[in-house]
């Protein structure tokens, strides 16, 4: 990286350019003024001005697995936009990161950050115009104080050991994603003023009921895998495109047929025994009900886009009617897994299910060949 001045070589280009006329039918008059005018301008503000047309590479430092356990060798220009330090071994955070005024994104995924060191970013009124901010698997405690960042939009703290949601409420409003998967969280809290929130990924916590959701009209995405679950309330949810709720303990799948956008499903390890709820979903892509307690395949008539079809691991004893299980679909399903039922031990299984899906890519976890 060069350790050149960038306003005394943008100053210096500018003198080597010179007066350079326009065009030969300019009078005098009119090159006189010119002259002049560009005379009356500070000479170093428009040197300054130039230094900071830079080129994408160099307002990108990318830093990723150096292994570094401090910046202190590192040269960090003011006018950098997006900072990534994963995969390093950083135990604390740079005091000059606090004057990188420019900065929209900043990532500190796999370090060795605690809460102490983090609490540095809370007073740094330059990070204003930070929009992303990665604290993904660190040895964080608790949810950072993070009012200063007014314009962030995106927020990942998965993979720590946060407890509590507690400290959400000071985050800003302008954030849409909020990512805080794998922690230790048992209640959903204190997000009801993230109204523009579209994507909120909770797997993998101890979360129990699904609640504080109400005021997240805007929310497309919602993760909640790995969780205890027991039934769901999807608080008026109706705008959501994809949900997860898998790995958890619900018994049936009914209230889903509120969100008639969805166009993703995930639903396997649960203790799901009926296909209900479907007849509304007419814009489902991808539905997955592997791994539950389903003896027979139901329900799908109104779901003519469906692409991917999951019910491996259940217990549908027969291709009995499969064909007209499956007329809704047959012209759209690309995949299906049936592998792990009974009805798959079927001698004629792959020919039959070829037979009634003209556009079958994939069977199980066989690709077919046309």
């Amino acid at each position: 990286m060069s350790c050149e001045d960038p306003i005394a070589v943008a100053a210096a280009e500018m003198g080597e350019v010179g007066g350079v006329g326009r065009e030969e039918s300019l009078i005098d008059e009119e090159i006189v003024a010119n002259s002049m005018e560009a005379e009356s301008a500070p000479a170093a503000e428009v040197a300054k001005e130039n230094a900071m047309i830079r080129t994408e590479e160099e307002r990108i430092l990318d830093l990723t697995s150096f292994q570094l356990q401090d910046l202190t060798d590192v040269d960090l220009p003011l006018y950098i936009e997006e900072l990534d330090l994963t995969t390093n071994r950083l135990t604390s955070i740079d005091p000059r990161i606090a004057n990188l005024s420019h900065l929209q994104k900043l990532s500190f995924e796999q370090n060795l950050l605690a809460d102490d060191a983090v609490s540095v970013l809370s007073p740094c009124t330059a990070l204003s115009d930070l929009k992303e901010l990665v604290l993904r698997d660190n040895k964080l405690l608790k949810i950072p104080e993070l009012s200063n960042l007014v314009n962030l939009t995106l927020l990942d703290v998965s993979y720590n050991k946060v407890s509590s949601m507690n400290g959400m409420s000071a985050i800003s409003s302008s954030l849409t994603e909020l990512y805080l998967s794998k922690n230790e969280i048992g209640k959903i809290e204190e997000i009801e003023h993230l109204t523009r929130l579209r994507v909120l990924e909770l797997g993998s916590n101890r979360i129990r009921v699904m609640e504080g959701l109400d005021q997240l009209k805007e929310l497309q995405q919602l993760w909640l895998g790995r969780n205890r679950i027991q039934s769901v309330n999807l608080c008026g949810l109706t705008g959501l495109l994809k949900i997860s709720v898998q790995s958890n303990r619900l018994s049936s799948m009914a209230v889903f047929q509120e969100c008639v956008n969805l166009t993703e499903l995930y639903l396997s390890h649960n203790q799901i025994s009926v296909m209900e709820g479907l007849s509304t979903l007419q814009n489902l892509r991808v539905l997955d009900l592997a791994s539950n307690k389903i003896t027979d395949i139901s329900n799908l008539e109104k779901l003519t886009r469906l692409e991917d079809l999951w019910l491996n691991d259940n217990s549908v004893a027969t291709l009995d009617d499969i064909e007209m299980k499956l007329e809704g679909c047959k012209n759209s399903l690309t995949t299906i897994y049936l592998e792990r039922n009974p009805c798959a031990h079927d001698p004629n299984y792959i020919r039959t299910m070829r037979a009634i899906l003209p556009k079958l890519q994939q069977l199980d976890s066989h690709l077919l060949l046309h």
